[in-house]
């Protein structure tokens, strides 16, 4: 599919992505799949619950981005793959998967989405969602224990242990590899709907190419 755009949605943990995602996705209609990072996170079947409840998922490390590169190739290629799927209520890899098929628009979505060179490169558009780190926290707390099984506890635990100092580290300077940013997240309607009008314009230009 020569026409088909491959969009990253980078930004911290919190910071409104989502919110980016399903803006684009109301304009697209059917003609977008949506592929998460977190989705490759990778599997730890020889650990207990509680020794995953304690890892570094914030880290570049916890993810299989190579297993991510080859199956944006096949979609590149036009090609249907079967992709992981992540449990967040086991801390781990679920056995299952999901099926995705090449549409002409393709999102790619998660916190480290532009740290690695050869996936970035894979990218037609490269974004970066930003927002105050306070607002973040908010957002993950909330998140965090209604959708994904957390206490309090473990959420505040987890902020300050890993996802504070990885964010520092390694998430927010790939906001230089970013063509665009949105201040605010989602918030930013502005914003969103210049990001969507670009992207139709992008959409165009390889459609016509």
């Amino acid at each position: 599919m020569k026409d088909i755009l491959i969009v990253g949605i980078a930004g911290g943990s919190a910071s409104g992505k989502t919110t980016v995602v399903n803006r684009i996705k109301e304009f697209f209609g059917d003609g977008i799949t949506v592929i998460g990072h977190d989705n490759y996170y990778k599997a730890h079947d020889d650990m207990t619950y509680e020794e995953r409840t304690h890892l570094n998922y914030d880290h570049p490390n916890a993810f299989d981005t190579e297993r991510m590169i080859e199956d944006v190739k096949k979609i590149k290629a036009g090609e249907i793959v079967d992709i992981p799927v992540y449990d967040y209520g086991a801390h781990n890899r679920s056995h299952k998967t999901q099926t995705i098929m090449p549409q002409r628009v393709v999102v790619l979505e998660g916190i480290l989405l532009l740290y690695d060179a050869q996936l970035r490169d894979l990218m037609d558009v490269k974004i970066f969602v930003d927002a105050p780190a306070d607002e973040r926290l908010v957002r993950r707390i909330k998140r965090d224990m209604a959708e994904r099984e957390r206490s309090l506890h473990s959420v505040l635990s987890q902020y300050q242990d890993t996802v504070r100092p990885m964010h520092e580290q390694f998430v927010e300077p790939t906001k230089a590899y970013a063509d665009v940013i949105i201040p605010r997240g989602g918030e930013n309607h502005v914003g969103i709907g210049i990001l969507r009008s670009f992207l139709e314009q992008k959409l165009k230009e390889r459609t016509k190419g």
